[in-house]
This record gives C-alpha cells, sequence and structure tokens, in this order.
C-alpha cells in the first residue's frame, strides 16, 4: 500500500513539474476612462492573477509615454494569487488619447501589454464612461471594493472617483462600516454636477482570522437615506499568514503544496444529474507536514470534503467537491474553494468550478 502511495505521489509530482509554470492573467486588457479632465491625473488598476503553479514575479512594468507612471505587486504572486499593476496618466494635452503598459514578467510571454483610452476635456460633461456605477444620482467608477491579498498589520486603501449628479449639495457617506474599515472623502461635500474620491482603508490587524472576509457597506444617497440593495457595495479582502521571516533553512525544509488541479468542469454531470462530485488530489512534497489550516466555500450549492487537514512529507490526501444544482442560484455567482495551507510559496489557493 505504502509503495503505491508513493508511486502515485511520484507520478503526480512528475507530471506536475513537467508543466510548471507561472501564467499570467488580468482582469481586463483595455480601460477606458471616457471623458477625463485635463490635469487632474487618473489611475487605473489591473487585477493580475497567476493562473500557473509557480510563483509569478513582475520584473519591471512600462509605459509608452513620460505623462503616465507605473506601480505594481513586488512580491512574487502565488499561484492562484493577485497582484495589481497601477498606471496614473496625467494628461498633457486635450483630445483622444491610447497608451499602452507593459509587464515584464517570469511568465511565457515574458511581456504583455495591456491598453488604456479616453479623451482629455477641458470639463468633463459625460460621467456614464468614466464613472459608469449609478446609485440613485450618484456615479461611482467601483461596484464592489477588493483588497489585494494583505498581512496582518497592513492598512492598503482603495480609491474610487464619485460624482454628484443630483440637484444639490451632497455628502458622500458609506453606512454601516465594519471596526477595520475607514472611509475619507474629499471634498467632504460634493456641489451639484462636481466629482471628488472616496479613499477606503483597512487595517488587517483587526482582521479575525486567515482566509476570505466578506461584507457591505451602504452608499448614502442623500442625507438620511436608510440600508437597501440599490445602495449595497460588497467588500472583501483575504488574510495571509505571513512568511517573511523565516530563515534560509527554514525554507529548505518547508512543506510544498502539490495539487492535482485547480479548475473543474461539472457542467456536463449536472445537465442530467441533481448533483455531481469530483475528486482532487493533495500531497506534500516538502521535509515538513503540510498543514490546511482553512477551508471555505460561499456558495451552499458547494459541498466540501477533506480526509486529512496535516499531511507528512511524501503524504497524500483527496478533497471531495460536491455540487447540488437546486442551490446554484444565480449563474453569474462565481462558485470557488478558498484553501489556507503553511506552504510559504502557496499559502493560498483557489478552485474555480464550472458548472
Amino acid at each position: 500500500m505504502k509503495r503505491s502511495l508513493l508511486s502515485i505521489l511520484t507520478l503526480l509530482t512528475v507530471a506536475l513539474a513537467a508543466v510548471a509554470q507561472p501564467r499570467i492573467s488580468s482582469n481586463k486588457e483595455t480601460h477606458n476612462f471616457g471623458q477625463i479632465e485635463w490635469k487632474r491625473p487618473v489611475a487605473v488598476e489591473y487585477t493580475i492573477t497567476n493562473t500557473g503553479n509557480q510563483p509569478l514575479v513582475l520584473t519591471n512594468v512600462t509605459t509608452s509615454c513620460a505623462c503616465a507612471v507605473a506601480d505594481w505587486t513586488k512580491e512574487p504572486i502565488a499561484p492562484g494569487g493577485k497582484g495589481v499593476v497601477k498606471a496614473t496618466f496625467d494628461a498633457k494635452a486635450l483630445g483622444h488619447f491610447e497608451k499602452s503598459v507593459g509587464i515584464y514578467s517570469n511568465a511565457s510571454p515574458s511581456l504583455v501589454y495591456l491598453k488604456f483610452t479616453g479623451e482629455v476635456v477641458q470639463e468633463i460633461k459625460d460621467y456614464t464612461k468614466l464613472l459608469p456605477h449609478a446609485i440613485g444620482n450618484i456615479r461611482l467608477d467601483r461596484d464592489e471594493f477588493a483588497f489585494p491579498d494583505v498581512y496582518r498589520g497592513q492598512q492598503p486603501s482603495l480609491t474610487f472617483n464619485i460624482a454628484n449628479l443630483s440637484d444639490r449639495p451632497y455628502e458622500p457617506v458609506l453606512m454601516h462600516l465594519p471596526p477595520y474599515l475607514k472611509m475619507e472623502a474629499e471634498p467632504k461635500v460634493l456641489l451639484k454636477g462636481k466629482k471628488g474620491t472616496v479613499k477606503l482603508t483597512l487595517d488587517a490587524s483587526q482582521l479575525k482570522d486567515y482566509g476570505l472576509t466578506q461584507t457591505s457597506v451602504y452608499l448614502s444617497r442623500f442625507s438620511g437615506d436608510k440600508v437597501s440593495e440599490d445602495n449595497e457595495i460588497p467588500v472583501s479582502a483575504i488574510l495571509l499568514p505571513d512568511f517573511s521571516r523565516m530563515t534560509e533553512k527554514d525554507s529548505l525544509n518547508a512543506p510544498a503544496m502539490r495539487i492535482s488541479e485547480t479548475n473543474i468542469d461539472l457542467s456536463v454531470p449536472l445537465i442530467k444529474k441533481k448533483k455531481a462530485s469530483h475528486d482532487i488530489l493533495i500531497a506534500n512534497a516538502g521535509k515538513t507536514p503540510l498543514i490546511i489550516s482553512k477551508l471555505q466555500v460561499f456558495n451552499s450549492s458547494v459541498g466540501v470534503s477533506l480526509k486529512k487537514t496535516v499531511l507528512p512529507p511524501d503524504g497524500m490526501t483527496k478533497l471531495k467537491v460536491t455540487i447540488r444544482k437546486r442551490d446554484v442560484g444565480n449563474k453569474k455567482h462565481h462558485l470557488r474553494i478558498l484553501m489556507i495551507t503553511n506552504d510559504p510559496l502557496r499559502p493560498k489557493v483557489e478552485i474555480n468550478i464550472k458548472r
């Protein structure tokens, strides 16, 4: 039995090694600012996901003109993890523009290009492209706040643009803010037809546990407004264990997670069945025990069963994923499983499910 288990582990390790490489994916290839005001810098953020099975390193980011400045995630992005590339554009001339952002990495190809377009005007009159989301007479450029992965003690911020299209002065207020979130509006009051910004800051030291924390805040549309689905904005953050203080010896002796797949398709069996299951193999190719400390699902239709949460070196376990069709609900909802481990190169694993 032991020889059989070692053979399976060896085959799994060899198969994974044969295709082991980072892969770079962006949430969008082109961003359209619509109209932007001359001499008012704007910024675009591209969410970069490592869809491969080795750490992704963004080695450099360039822009096609001196009027744009880039910033990016400098730390290695673990498989399934996300990083950010941000480009700030300060227009020097009126008129239409199209600029590119070049991202160099250790993936193949080593260089990919993203774009941003728009029109520079003296005064913005059309906010529909610049701020595509409407909550009452208030327009925003975001309809959710998804913070990049954080570690205990960090305080990242997200800034969104907001415009007042009502017929009276407006004070931006986010209702039902949890203790770990703080907001700042600039200016404090928006006059009719004017635009401002709201900064939302996360205090990761106040997050209770590793893994995904989700909540909702509610944008007040007018003085005395109440909470409803119409002014709800989802907020999410993933807290990861911090391995930055590991010694070189610790790294050499660390656990190393191997997983047979992170994308599963159950759409075919669910055509004829009310329930479908799939098994995923998880192995530890490291030198110390692998601990799966968190296993989260975010939809009642998804069921998981993990035989072992602690795997010794060369150990293996099976994760069984089950989907019940009647509970799936809206097909636009993204089905996924989040796993938190003590593998310093793979502390977060996301398993995506197609149904």
